[in-house]
C-alpha cells in the first residue's frame, strides 16, 4: 500500500501546471503523486514518508 502523499509533511502543491505536486523530501515535482513516482522508479516504498503534525491515519 502507497503512503498518502497528502498527509505526509514533505508534500506540496506547486504553481507549475506541468507538474503541480512536489516532494521536498526526494526534491521533484511531478503529475502523479509523489509516492507512485517514487514505487516505480525504485521499485520501493516511500521510505521518506512522515505524517503531518496533527493529522490522522
Amino acid at each position: 500500500m502507497e503512503p498518502n502523499c497528502l498527509k505526509c509533511q514533505y508534500f506540496y502543491v506547486t504553481w507549475d501546471s506541468g507538474a503541480p505536486r512536489g516532494c521536498r523530501a526526494y526534491g521533484f515535482k511531478t503529475k502523479q503523486l509523489p509516492s507512485i513516482v517514487v514505487r516505480r522508479s525504485s521499485g520501493h516504498p516511500c521510505y521518506q514518508f512522515a505524517m503531518k503534525a496533527g493529522e490522522k491515519k
